[in-house]
């Protein structure tokens, strides 16, 4: 880039001038302007007019030498009343150096001696639009004259009111994005002239248009922009008649290269809906140490700049307190974080839109379906309402961060509705809801809030457990907690194990109730051995066997019997004992026994002759009940 500031037309050559000193003519190629002025102060005849030559008075010959260097220290633009300093650079020939304003001429003067032997400076203490123009510097030898150097332009600032710096569409660019400069002024300048700062000064140069709206106006297109370099401009305005005398600087305007480092959080402690007179804070956290934060507002193009703080956790922070809330706070914010000396920013937070109730003159109402008291699990719906035209209904949570949800109302019955719905609801359902109202071409300003609806968990404690959920086109519907699926199987577990026990015991019972029925029932057995012991024959085959055996069950006429057939198929294989109630003592009674449990054997008495059959072994154990 370099300056495109035009240069004035030049006046017609006047007749060369002496050196009174040495009587050495100017060379015609110094011959650029008439005199202006005929007479001077004397610290304006030294700067312009000055001659540094030692030696003898010498005939020289013109443009033979280069062309030295011309520079301004710190630099070519200079405030009011600011010093500055031009130097022309030579060759080690030199032995007299030459300043020369355009449109001007004067006596030279001289310096017994140079300071530098290549070079020379011409020192301006105080800066005023006497010293605004174009230079051009040159020297001389002992036998030539050096052409003329390339013109500095040195202009002097602060003769006008300042301009305002502005861009489209936001100074936060991406890294090689590019983005256009607006310089506007109510003053009717003829051009604006936008600077870059830096160890370079850069400068463009624009005709100024004119809008019945704002005023004065010119556009300057800027980019690619790279993280390297700074990006800071300034922006001027000038009438074409007098070229070198610059209005004030207007204010700077940093170009922030975002995406280079990892971006921070934007918070807020209250919830986003806040009402006029609310005092409100934004603060900006990262993990990354950095030095400065900067909040931005959409569509906004001023940026708020803050000093980063540093905290024991190792997190860094920008507290931005915007004051009492009025209309004018709403909208969407973000922050970004960066470093001292470099134009490297993070990328963006996420954004945070402010909202603003009680703008709007009407008030939605709330209700809750079907009460708000319900249980966990269940589903609660909650209507939102509206005799007055409404294009968004939105529902806040009392002291949640989080943003309202979003609803678009439809139109039924006479009434502007939406219907929120919570499923299922959990313990972090309960708390205080409101709706407000708004519209499409105003979407960060609300209505009046509705009358506050609490929404009670029966048997929740006070843990409200992780946001709740609530279906609606804008949010995702999230997962229920596990802790309940947990719960809910626990207890079917349960019942079922209860159930289980419940039908053991009553299969128990129903069989305990069979056998003391069965008992109570059976007839007593008829002595088959006494009945065979009547004949003569049987009694004297018949063997017995006792069998003392004390019981100690508390129940009487418990059946101990257990059949079973002999491997040898007799008639009568089972050897039976039989209570006798009449000829048995009172307190002892029979049970008829299986003689393989006592291990008991008998032998069948070999047939009589007669051809009658044998008696039928028995066994007999005598039962004492104590």
């Amino acid at each position: 880039m370099s300056s495109t500031a035009q240069q004035e037309p030049m006046s017609p050559a006047a007749p060369r001038p002496q050196d009174p000193v040495h009587g050495t003519e100017v060379p015609p190629s110094l011959q650029l302007g008439q005199r202006e002025e005929t007479a001077m102060t004397p610290a304006l005849t030294v700067l312009l007019c000055l001659g540094l030559s030692v030696g003898s008075r010498t005939q020289v010959q013109a443009g033979t030498l280069p062309k030295p260097t011309i520079w301004a220290e710190p630099g070519s633009v200079v405030p009011w009343e600011a010093p500055v300093t031009i130097w022309c650079q030579g060759s080690l020939k030199a032995q007299e150096y030459f300043l020369y304003k355009e449109r001007y001429s004067g006596t030279w003067n001289r310096q017994p001696e140079l300071e530098f032997k290549d070079k020379a400076k011409f020192s301006i203490t105080h800066m005023t639009d006497v010293y605004a123009g174009q230079y051009h510097c040159y020297y001389r030898s002992t036998t030539a004259w050096s052409n003329p150097s390339d013109p500095l332009e040195l202009v002097v600032t602060g003769m006008h009111s300042k301009p305002s710096l502005s861009v489209l569409p936001s100074s936060i660019v991406p890294s090689g994005g590019n983005v256009t400069l607006q310089c506007v002024s109510w003053t009717g300048f003829h051009r604006f002239v936008l600077m870059k700062e830096g160890q370079r000064q850069l400068f463009w140069t624009r005709n100024s248009q004119q809008a019945p709206s704002m005023g004065f106006w010119a556009l300057f297109p800027v980019g690619p922009v790279i993280p390297s370099l700074m990006w800071t401009f300034r922006c001027y305005g000038y009438y074409s008649n007098t070229p070198q005398e610059w209005s004030l600087p207007s204010d700077p305007l940093e170009l922030l290269i975002s995406g280079v480092l990892g971006k921070p959080s934007l918070r807020i402690q209250q919830s986003p809906v806040v009402t006029s007179g609310q005092n409100l804070t934004l603060q900006c956290l990262s993990d990354v140490s950095y030095d400065r934060f900067v909040l931005s507002k959409e569509g906004a193009r001023d940026l708020l700049h803050r000093h980063g703080w540093q905290s024991q956790a190792g997190l860094s922070g920008a507290d931005f307190p915007l004051g009492p809330v009025g209309p004018f706070h709403r909208g969407r914010y973000t922050c970004y974080g960066g470093h001292n000396l470099s134009s490297q920013w993070s990328a963006s937070s996420g954004p945070l839109d402010i909202l603003v109730a009680g703008q709007f003159p009407y008030t939605p109402s709330l209700q809750v379906q079907p009460g708000p008291t319900v249980a966990p699990g269940e589903n609660v719906t909650l209507l939102c309402q509206s005799l007055s035209s409404v294009d968004i209904f939105l529902l806040s949570k009392e002291g949640a961060a989080n943003p309202p949800l979003r609803l678009r109302s439809k139109y039924s019955s006479g009434l502007y509705q939406a219907e929120f719905s919570m499923s299922p609801v959990t313990s972090a359902h309960r708390g205080t809801y409101r709706c407000y109202g708004s519209f499409n071409t105003s979407p960060y300003l609300l209505s009046h809030p509705s009358v506050p609806v609490k929404i009670l968990v029966s048997g929740s404690s006070g843990h409200h457990g992780p946001p709740p959920t609530i279906s609606s086109p804008t949010a995702a519907p999230a997962q229920g907690p596990s802790w309940y699926l947990y719960i809910l199987i626990g207890s079917s577990v349960a019942f079922i194990l209860m159930l289980c026990l419940l039908i053991l015991f009553l299969v128990r019972q129903q069989r305990r109730g069979k056998c003391r029925k069965s008992r109570d029932a059976d007839p007593e057995p008829k002595d088959r051995g006494l009945q065979d012991s009547s004949s003569p024959a049987a009694t004297t085959q018949e063997e017995t066997l006792y069998a003392a055996v004390q019981d100690t069950w508390p129940e009487e006429g418990v059946e101990l019997d257990h059949r079973k057939n002999t491997q040898d198929e007799e008639p009568h294989g089972d050897m039976y004992a039989q209570a006798a109630a009449s000829d048995a003592p009172p307190d002892v009674t029979y049970a008829q026994l299986n003689h393989l449990t006592l291990r008991q054997k008998t032998s069948a008495s070999s047939p009589s002759q007669s051809g009658e059959p044998p008696a039928e072994p028995s066994v007999y154990a005598a039962l004492a009940i104590h």
